[in-house]
């Protein structure tokens, strides 16, 4: 599967971005899509994840601030990121694998990142 991340940019604290990932779809279902983040210098960090019902995931650095979505016609996934602050900032990358994976950075296919920089 191929995955494009999108939207990222420069914001100030307290703003609001969202990201977009264009896949290729998925003939044979998935189990999770999602986003994970790395920020220079840093290890991997899941941040929210959708499963193909419907439900989602966030881990706790991003609950309440982030919501993911998918718009399934249109075989794309959405980071909507609200309240950003300045520790949010790293490149996103929007990935497939199960939820739990996703959420601790692991992921099976992931897309080019897209970055996000929050100013304080």
């Amino acid at each position: 599967v191929q995955l494009q991340a999108s939207g990222g940019g420069l914001v100030q604290a307290g703003g609001s971005l969202r990201l977009s990932c264009r896949h290729s779809g998925f003939p044979t279902g998935y189990s999770g899509l999602g986003w994970f983040r790395q920020a220079l210098g840093k290890s991997r960090e899941g941040v929210a994840c959708i499963t193909s019902d419907g439900s989602t995931r966030y881990r706790d650095p991003v609950k309440g601030r982030f919501t993911v979505s998918e718009d399934i016609p249109k075989n794309t996934l959405y980071l909507q990121m609200d309240n950003l602050k300045p520790e949010d900032t790293a490149k996103y990358y929007c990935a497939t694998a199960s939820c739990s994976l996703i959420l601790l950075g692991v992921a099976e296919s992931w897309g080019q990142g897209t970055q996000v920089t929050v100013s304080s």
